[in-house]
């Protein structure tokens, strides 16, 4: 029994060693430089998964293995660690840090709230909009972090101001009562113990008394933050609107290059693979990443609606009916949270106009059906990226003045003595994911190294038989595969791992990369089943209203949505763009195959 605390104790240490000297025969029997690669792939990947080291520390393993193995020297894998991604990465954070700073964020989510309206189903769709607008340019866990206080002050109003309601509509009939049907009318009062809900049905309460008792009142309470629920609904509501928070912050980052890191991943490996593409730009992932996002957004609020809630068609589209009190006390929390950020600032509008000169910018560098303002650089090609229009608004916001710094004279004068930018280096760094950026950079180590010692190429000759099947299953497969990973990996993990996979892959049997390496990086997002699967999941589950059960149950609905949108987008709209069904004059030719 010692033994096994410690083996729990130790596990970590254990694996990391264990891992290390289980797959060392690999590289000492073989002895080539393809098995030595994969010797490293497979150390980093099983790291990785398991988090036995940070996933940044294990990142920086390739520059130590590489060298060892005589794959790559230490220079140039050194080389791999900072790539065009981070002066990107850095231009969007500069904007994200002054968005925040200046509660921006707050006030565009508070805004577009209060235009669709109180009606549950309607304010639903709103946070979920304004979420997922947020999540475009910033990242889905401070998103979701900023809009959740929010949404959990408007749910909490909504309970309180029905049960003051219900309490009024009683008082003007106590008279004529009769108290022995008040007690037969008290709500059955029960508690949901957090810890144990998890494990096993609350004690005393099964799914029949439910159902005899589903016309009365009930009142729960959440041992964890001590909210109580007056019916069943406004708990399933409070369910609800939780899901649709962490949802909507990672849909809504998969229609920027620039909204999610897996994104900003996949389009530097590409782009690095194959320099001769220029097909991917901040412009043409939003074209084609845009529709999908949208409809995965609404028939993610159609099903969570209809599982939570139901569908009220009546209700949802009354027109000229008066307001419930829920409906009521909704508008006026929206309305007092935004009363409170006061008139849009100085600050506020200089970051807003930044970010939509950097969007614009972004759109119109090579917008494809027109020339963009790259023509103006004709003369150096392909040196102008998406990182060079970051990197100059990114510093912007360190030299445009915010307000004056004053301090008092010895005479007691107050006088000017300097300005304050809208940020600061050090509030940068506090927003600055330097462990995504370290990250990134094993990720492009490792596939630098797979080239390298001809992995890749071992890897798309054992594949090529699979050119066999039917390339819409292949890429069902791969989606599958991916979607199912990234549940208990990290999202950035899982693209890293899987990009030296189906890079080859697409190649040996003679198919467009894009076709498959496109659904397989959107899939990549779809980590909505626990609440350990991504950031924004764990944020949202943390408030207490939610079960692992009702993660899985409704997570499991937005995947199959996911994946069939996926599915649906790359055989048609996606098609045209990028030219799916004819293999790409900028891809390596390896044999003589055809597409299916």
């Amino acid at each position: 029994m010692k033994l096994l605390s410690y083996i729990l104790l130790y596990r970590r240490l254990l694996l990391v060693v264990l891992t290390v000297l289980g797959l060392l025969p690999l590289p000492l029997i073989l002895r080539q430089k393809e098995a030595e690669c994969a010797y490293t792939l497979f150390v980093v990947a099983v790291f990785w998964l398991t988090e036995a080291l940070p996933l940044s520390v294990t990142a920086l393993l390739p520059g130590l293995m590489f060298p060892l193995f005589g794959i790559m020297s230490s220079t140039k894998v050194a080389s791999a660690y900072f790539k065009d991604f981070h002066l990107l990465l850095i231009g969007v954070i500069c904007l994200a840090t002054s968005i925040e700073k200046w509660n921006l964020h707050k006030r565009i989510a508070l805004r577009m709230v209060m235009m669709v309206g109180v009606n549950p189903a309607w304010l639903t769709l709103g946070f979920m909009s304004s979420t997922a607008f947020l999540s475009m340019w910033l990242s889905n866990t401070s998103t979701a972090a900023m809009v959740m206080p929010i949404v959990e002050a408007v749910a909490q109003q909504i309970i309180s101001a029905e049960a003051e309601a219900e309490a009024t509509q009683m008082t003007n009939f106590q008279g004529a009562s009769n108290p022995g049907l008040e007690i037969d009318e008290t709500a059955i009062v029960y508690e949901i113990n957090e810890s144990k809900e998890k494990t096993k049905s609350v004690p005393g309460y099964s799914n029949d008394d439910a159902e005899k008792n589903s016309s009365k009142t009930e009142v729960e309470k959440n041992s964890g933050t001590g909210t109580k629920y007056r019916t069943k609904k406004d708990h399933m509501m409070c369910k609800l609107m939780c899901l649709c928070i962490a949802y909507s912050s990672t849909i809504g980052g998969l229609t920027t290059i620039t909204g999610t890191s897996t994104n900003l991943i996949f389009a530097e490996h590409f782009n690095v693979r194959y320099p001769g593409c220029h097909c991917l730009n901040f412009g043409s992932w939003f074209v084609f990443s845009f529709p999908a996002a949208i409809i995965i957004l609404l028939l993610t609020w159609v099903w969570l609606q209809w599982l939570f809630l139901g569908f009220n068609f009546k209700e949802m589209f009354k027109c000229g009916k008066t307001r419930t009190a829920k409906e009521k006390a909704c508008a006026n929390v929206i309305k007092e949270e935004y009363q409170k950020l006061g008139p849009m600032r100085y600050q506020e509008i200089v970051t807003l106009v930044l970010f939509i000169i950097m969007a614009l910018l972004w759109f119109t560098r090579e917008p494809g059906f027109i020339s963009g303002w790259s023509v103006l650089f004709s003369q150096y090609p392909g040196y102008a990226t998406d990182s060079t229009v970051a990197l100059l608004v990114g510093l912007l916001f360190f030299l445009i003045p915010a307000k004056i710094l004053t301090k008092t004279t010895p005479t007691g004068k107050i006088v000017a003595f300097d300005y304050s930018p809208l940020i600061t280096w050090k509030e940068f760094q506090t927003f600055m994911p330097w462990d995504i950026a370290i990250l990134v950079g094993g990720g492009f180590a490792l596939a630098d190294g797979c080239e390298a010692s001809g992995l890749s190429k071992w890897i798309g000759d054992k594949l090529s038989p699979l050119g066999s099947l039917p390339v819409w299953l292949i890429i069902l497969i791969s989606s599958l595969i991916v979607t199912s990973l990234t549940e208990v990996a990290s999202n950035p993990a899982t693209i890293t791992i899987l990009f030296p996979i189906l890079a080859p892959l697409s190649e040996a049997i003679h198919v467009n990369p894009l076709y498959i390496l496109l659904p397989a990086t959107l899939c990549t997002s779809f980590a909505f089943l626990l609440p350990v699967a991504n950031p924004p999941n764990a944020i949202v589950f943390s408030y207490g209203h939610l079960t692992v059960v009702d993660m899985v149950k409704a997570g499991l609905g937005v995947n199959i949505v996911g994946v069939a949108v996926v599915m649906l987008g790359i055989s048609t709209w996606m098609v045209p763009m990028f030219d799916l069904y004819t293999y790409p004059s900028w891809a390596p030719i390896i044999g003589n195959q055809t597409i299916p």
